[in-house]
């Protein structure tokens, strides 16, 4: 009697534990599902030369050029990558920079000057002039005239006539829309002491025959002035010009003669 009680002791402890087995398999929590996600593709790179920092119009390139990687499909036209010409950073030394670079900006051969190169033929258009023309701050909009600016001449001269009750100066604007494509500049001290920059000489973009009136008038005039144009007006068309200072075009054997605000052609000897 006592071995069938036993029997029956083991069987039920071991049916309780089938059944607490059981049980733990039916709340355990299910599997984590794992999630295959494509693999994303690449961005393809190549390196592209980029200038290490702000370069002026003007600046001499030296060590601020540096090749950095650049998406593939992003590079245009006109980038210098490292793949076609490996050794451009060493053939750009000594170039000069034509329009702004900025830092980190790709560099492209159209705003450099290479070495050996005219800055200022390069600046100019094709059929333009440059010409140089003394200034003083007092003539230059106080010294706020900046390469790029446009301007119009004015031209002052004295009057020669002798009893004459008009006025003692004839202004006149002799050239207008003007564009300023280089002005230096020079550090001077001025009453009190401060440091000012004040340019000398402007030099101004000009087709012949403004070339032309402006040589005329520097020689004629007391001073001539530039007044700083708005950019919003900047690209109007110019207004006339002071054309009577010089020979029309065509004309041969004749000569402007100037002669006390007079102006009267003569045959050329």
């Amino acid at each position: 009697m006592k071995s069938a009680r036993l029997v029956i002791l083991a069987v039920a402890a071991m049916a309780a534990a089938g059944a607490g087995i059981i049980a733990m398999n039916m709340t355990a929590a299910p599997p984590d599902v794992v999630e295959t996600v494509a693999p994303v593709p690449q961005i393809q790179l190549q390196d592209v030369l980029v200038a290490t920092e702000n370069l002026g119009v003007g600046a001499e390139v030296r060590d601020q050029l540096r090749w950095q990687p650049w998406p593939a499909e992003a590079i245009s036209d006109g980038y210098i990558t490292r793949d076609a010409e490996p050794q451009a950073i060493g053939d750009l030394k000594g170039s000069t920079v034509r329009l702004q670079l900025m830092a980190g900006e790709p560099i492209r051969k159209a705003k450099l000057i290479g070495p050996g190169q005219s800055f200022m033929s390069s600046m100019l258009p094709p059929g333009m002039r440059a010409v140089a023309t003394q200034i003083s701050a007092d003539t230059s909009a106080g010294g706020f005239i900046l390469p790029n600016d446009f301007v119009d001449v004015i031209m002052t001269r004295r009057r020669q006539e002798t009893g004459n009750s008009g006025p003692a100066f004839l202004t006149e604007t002799i050239l207008q829309n003007i564009r300023v494509l280089a002005i230096d500049q020079a550090i001077q001290e001025d009453e009190k002491g401060n440091k000012v920059i004040v340019g000398q000489t402007a030099t101004l973009e000009l087709t012949p025959q403004q070339a032309e009136i402006i040589i005329v008038a520097q020689q004629m005039a007391d001073r001539l002035s530039l007044a700083l144009r708005s950019t919003h007006d900047a690209q109007e068309p110019a207004g006339e010009e002071a054309d009577y200072l010089v020979s029309a075009p065509g004309r041969r054997g004749t000569v402007k003669l100037i002669k006390s605000g007079t102006v009267t052609e003569v045959g050329a000897r």
